[in-house]
């Protein structure tokens, strides 16, 4: 069966695209600026939450630290997707950290605002409540796809999802090969020797740290090979 990316897609960036305008201008006045350069946390596992985070540009990865200490990716946010409020609704500390990938520009909603929002926008509760069932199951296929399909497969369905969130830059994926390893679920050498045989087979380009996507039909026929 052919993979439906969009089965890896949180889809928060619909919320506020989903209000009305006066609403989404009511969001904004009660939002102030923040700037997170590349490698600052957002917010961090069992951290008590403030508010909530829209991004303006950037992009940030939101990841749990194994008893190994290893870091699994579960998934990077891009320009105009809000976050960080699953813990604010549920009134629990955070079960995962934020870290910005590159230099974000944010707008942080504090927590008394956000109440306030909670009960002057009429359908902002509801959205929050669809996109976390949306959410779950997104996560659901994530470790499905970590615990049954093969490295090679996984990193070409990965690469087809990142290619979406650089859309803006022509699909060019810039990401630290760590990180990279650590949202397929592997060890850098492991991914370093898998890069070189897609080179090879021209299903993508690599030049320095960038991934350009030459073979994308290629590329999903691989990713949906045990897919069901």
């Amino acid at each position: 069966m052919k993979v439906n990316i969009e089965k890896f897609e949180f889809e928060s960036d619909k919320i506020l695209s989903s209000l009305l305008a006066q609403d989404r201008k009511l969001f904004f006045e009660h939002a102030e600026p923040l700037s997170f350069k590349k490698g600052k946390l957002i917010f961090y596992e069992s951290g008590i939450p403030t508010g909530v985070f829209l991004i303006e540009s950037g992009r940030a990865k939101i990841y749990k630290t194994g008893l190994d200490g290893k870091d699994q990716i579960f998934y990077v946010y891009k320009a105009g997707d809000l976050l960080g409020y699953h813990a604010l609704l549920c009134n629990e500390q955070y079960e995962d950290s934020c870290e910005a990938l590159e230099a974000c520009e944010i707008k942080f909603v504090s927590k008394t605002n956000f109440d306030i929002l909670l009960k002057r926008i009429q359908n902002l509760n509801q959205l929050l409540i669809q996109n976390m069932s949306h959410e779950f199951g997104v996560l659901v296929n994530t470790i499905t796809i970590l615990a049954q399909k093969p490295l090679r497969e996984r990193l070409a369905l990965y690469l087809l999802i990142l290619k979406g969130k650089y859309a803006e830059q022509d699909g060019e994926i810039l990401l630290p090969r760590e990180d990279l390893a650590n949202i397929v679920g592997t060890a850098r050498e492991s991914l370093g020797r898998l890069l070189k045989e897609f080179k090879e087979e021209n299903l993508i380009e690599v030049n320095n740290k960038i991934i350009k996507i030459q073979d994308r039909d290629k590329l999903l026929k691989i990713a949906s090979s045990q897919y069901t």
